[in-house]
C-alpha cells in the first residue's frame, strides 16, 4: 500500500489484490482527513481501473456520520466507526471485520472467523481506512466536550 497524504492518494496492491486508487482531485486539503477531504465530489475512487461510486458523510456528531459508502460491481461496501479506534467493515451488510488506522496510512486489521473476506474486500477496505482513518468519539464524548468548551 501506497500513501501520500500531501497528494491526497491512497494506492494499494499486490499479489492477488485488485488495484485501489483512492485520489484527491482538487481543492486545498483539511487537516482532519488523512487524504485531505471528505467531499465525494473531490475525490476518484477507480477499482483495477474501473470508476467505483463513493458517498462520503460530512462527519459530525455521531459516529454513523463518518461513514464510508462504495459501490464496486455488484458489491456495497460501508466503512463506518464502531469505537475510538476501529471502524467496521461491511459488504452488502454483513460484517467483515474491524480496520484500524490512526491516519499514518498503516491499517490494521481483524476479520471475523466466519467472514468470507475476499481480496477486493481487503483491497477497498484498506484504501478507505487509510484515506479517511478509522473510529470515532461517542456523541456523549462529543456532547461533553461541546459543553465544556460553552462553558469556559
Amino acid at each position: 500500500m501506497e500513501f501520500d497524504p500531501v497528494a491526497g492518494a491512497v494506492t494499494v496492491s499486490g499479489d492477488g489484490l485488485p488495484h485501489v486508487e483512492l485520489r484527491r482531485t482538487g481543492g486545498e486539503a483539511d487537516a482532519h482527513t488523512p487524504v485531505g477531504t471528505r467531499a465525494a465530489d473531490r475525490l476518484a475512487l477507480t477499482v483495477d481501473g474501473e470508476p467505483a461510486a463513493l458517498a462520503v458523510a460530512k462527519g459530525r456528531l455521531t459516529r454513523r456520520s463518518y461513514r464510508v459508502d462504495v459501490r464496486c460491481g455488484d458489491a456495497r461496501y460501508r466503512l463506518v466507526p464502531d469505537s475510538l479506534a476501529g471502524s467496521r467493515l461491511l459488504r452488502d451488510g454483513r460484517r467483515l471485520g474491524t480496520l484500524m488506522c490512526d491516519g499514518d496510512g498503516r491499517v490494521d486489521a481483524e476479520w471475523r472467523d466466519n467472514a468470507k473476506v475476499l481480496a477486493l474486500d481487503v483491497s477497498v477496505g484498506y484504501a478507505l481506512a487509510a484515506a479517511f482513518g478509522t473510529g470515532a468519539q461517542p456523541m456523549w464524548m462529543t456532547a461533553t466536550e461541546i459543553v465544556a468548551d460553552l462553558l469556559n
